[in-house]
């Protein structure tokens, strides 16, 4: 794969990472997008995203091209980067420049909103599922991958070969890639982390603690597990990478975006206000909706979801829901 050419659609700030990250493997990468137009050109001049992960420079082979067609062209595999509600819109519009022979990977955290599908699903009805596809998720910081720092991550797959060939070409001697065949499980980590972090910061921006934050993660990775069994993951990926490394990651780290809206909203901010602090997409705040979809209607508990869409969506204050968990009937932890 490292003497092909691989193109990248999302140049936010982990599509840049990933590319950068190929790149320096030795790919060639062409990095794209449907809507960043202004940007793209703008790297394709400077040679750096200034906007989302300023200070890393692009190696020789990483070319940021604003014409998506040519982006595409001759590239057997294309990883899509582009948060949850745009995936289905990138797929639609990069399907007709797809090659029999294509391979399409994607970077997508999170549940479609309203028909509650996870990203496999939306690619399968979009591309159909007669093409190798994967899933790359697990515990990175676009913003530490750019930097260099020593990272590991995992690649489901539904065909071996690609999810092979992809780890090869992302690993170096600062970036591991694991390989797995459960897309669901992966997707699913990758979906519900960002909710759970939402509720972890706003755990720590009230003062909680450090006992409060570990049992909300504990607890936390149960709805996970819970609700991935439900659909059809295995219980071993609960505790990897994508899901209860993600999830560790996410919930403590200030990095995280979803981390840093619970602490805005802890604040007394409203949630347009962190927002505007944030400046980047907050995947926790619409993911929040989606898991209470599909978890109502599999009939699944997950209270502590449950409380950051109450929060989110219906006004309740987060004591007052922190207040809800507590008061909840004793039961066995297993």
């Amino acid at each position: 794969m490292s003497t092909q050419e691989i193109a990248v659609v999302g140049a936010g700030s982990w599509g840049t990472a990933l590319a950068v990250q190929l790149a320096r493997c030795g790919c060639n990468v062409r990095l794209g997008g449907v809507l960043e137009l202004d940007l793209l050109q703008a790297m394709a001049v400077e040679g750096e995203n200034t906007s989302y992960l300023p200070g890393v420079r692009f190696p020789p082979n990483l070319v940021a091209n604003p014409d998506i067609n040519a982006c595409l062209d001759g590239a057997r595999d294309i990883l899509v980067a582009v948060p949850s509600h745009g995936l289905r819109d990138t797929l639609t519009r990069i399907r007709p420049l797809l090659g029999p022979q294509s391979r399409v990977c994607w970077a997508t955290k999170g549940f479609e909103l309203r028909s509650g599908r996870l990203p496999h699903q939306v690619a399968a009805e979009v591309l159909g599922s007669d093409r190798p596809m994967a899933v790359l998720s697990g515990p990175t910081f676009a913003k530490e991958v750019g930097a260099g720092l020593p990272t590991a991550m995992v690649i489901a797959a539904t065909d071996s070969d690609f999810a092979e060939s992809l780890a090869k070409s992302l690993s170096s001697d600062k970036f591991r890639a694991y390989t797995s065949d459960d897309i669901i499980g992966v997707e699913v980590g990758g979906a519900m982390k960002n909710v759970l972090a939402i509720a972890a910061g706003m755990s720590d921006g009230l003062g909680f603690g450090a006992n409060t934050r570990i049992a909300l993660i504990t607890r936390g990775l149960v709805e996970m597990k819970r609700l991935g069994v439900a659909l059809g993951a295995n219980q071993e990926t609960f505790m990897g990478l994508a899901c209860m490394g993600d999830l560790v990651l996410t919930c403590t780290d200030n990095l995280s975006r979803n981390r840093r809206m619970g602490l805005a909203l802890a604040s007394g901010m409203s949630i347009e206000e962190a927002k505007q602090e944030i400046q980047q997409v907050v995947e926790g705040v619409l993911a929040a909706e989606a898991v209470k979809e599909v978890a109502d209607e599999l009939g699944i508990e997950t209270p502590i979801c449950n409380q950051v869409y109450r929060i989110l969506y219906e006004g309740t204050s987060p004591r007052e829901a922190v207040g809800a968990l507590m008061s909840r009937q004793l039961k066995s932890e297993t």
